[in-house]
């Protein structure tokens, strides 16, 4: 079957690693399911993949793709749910120590099926298109966790969000302005705070600027070069999110402002099976359209890669078949 896989692990160059072709048809485990993609979402996590980030080179090859909307042998259409479980486990898959993502452990979604375990499918509600469908599983997720589970902040409140393209930031600017929070935003350049403005935000700064007051909560995904502005821009008694840290682990915790202001830190990773649904739900009911910056065929997955490394887009990167 068609496949865009990793060949092998390449940290220096991991677009060498990226191969475009054939890969045997799966075979189907009892209790999973084949899904015939559709349209399917990169993620920094592929390009982690190609580098060798959290595989040995024994796994190799690898299909790439961890997002991903298709259609069940009985047509129905649904999302892939990303995280794979312990059969045993139960309750916030998110805390499953032996869970895994599509493409760790299991072949991903960049080909003409993946299987999955019978749950990690959900249907598509009407109203939502394939392509916004497939951005869901991971980024779009990702911040619906942080905002609606972690954050505790309600409508009139204010949020900031740091970094203003990303798939994360994106998602939860969106998000957040549909839920009638007033979201701040800082972007390195001023085409990507045009960017939020346009998807909602009600005021974008330069990075570290000083802003007009405090904020309720902060939504952390680039760490070093943003987390002593975070520490200062939060309110007594708010609170910062973290999913990520993609300019470098934070170079000191401020644990005075910390204590003193009462700040609540919390870390925040993907989603469960239950959030995937309330976020479609959410997406369909109020006609959000997630921001997709670049929609290409599956057969031209290397241009999409090569866009992501290179930082040229702004928004979700979607591969049709």
């Amino acid at each position: 079957m068609f496949a865009v896989y990793a060949s092998e692990p390449n940290p220096a160059d991991p677009l060498a690693a990226l191969v475009v072709g054939e890969r045997p048809e799966p075979e189907i485990p009892a209790g999973w399911v084949p899904v015939r993609t559709r349209a399917a979402s990169l993620n920094m996590h592929d390009l982690w993949t190609l580098r060798g980030v959290g595989l040995k080179p024994d796994q190799y090859p690898m299909i790439l793709g961890g997002d991903a909307t298709g259609t069940l042998p009985d047509g129905t259409e649904v999302v892939v749910y990303p995280v794979i479980g312990d059969p045993a486990w139960s309750g916030d898959e998110t805390l499953d120590p032996r869970r895994t993502l599509l493409t760790e452990k299991h072949q991903g979604a960049f080909a003409d099926v993946v299987i999955v375990p019978e749950r990690n499918v959900v249907p598509v509600p009407a109203g939502v298109s394939t392509q916004a469908a497939s951005v869901l599983g991971t980024a779009w997720l990702t911040a619906y966790r942080m905002l609606f589970t972690k954050s505790g902040l309600r409508p009139g409140q204010t949020m900031l969000v740091q970094g203003a393209a990303g798939g994360v930031s994106t998602a939860l600017v969106q998000l957040g302005a549909a839920a009638g929070i007033r979201v701040w935003v800082t972007g390195r350049t001023e085409e990507k705070r045009s960017l939020a403005e346009r998807l909602g935000a009600h005021a974008t700064f330069e990075p570290g600027a000083r802003l007009p007051g405090k904020v309720d909560a902060v939504f952390e995904s680039v760490g070093e070069a943003t987390w002593a502005h975070s520490m200062r821009s939060v309110r007594p008694g708010g609170a910062v999110i973290c999913c990520g840290a993609t300019s470098g682990a934070a170079p000191s915790a401020d644990l005075q402002r910390l204590f003193f202001l009462q700040i609540r830190v919390e870390g925040s990773t993907m989603g469960t099976r239950q959030e995937l649904i309330d976020l479609l739900a959410f997406v369909a009911d109020t006609g959000i359209s997630p921001e997709i910056g670049l929609e290409l065929p599956m057969e031209k997955a290397a241009d999409g890669f090569r866009a992501m490394l290179d930082g040229e887009v702004a928004g979700k990167i979607v591969f049709t078949r």
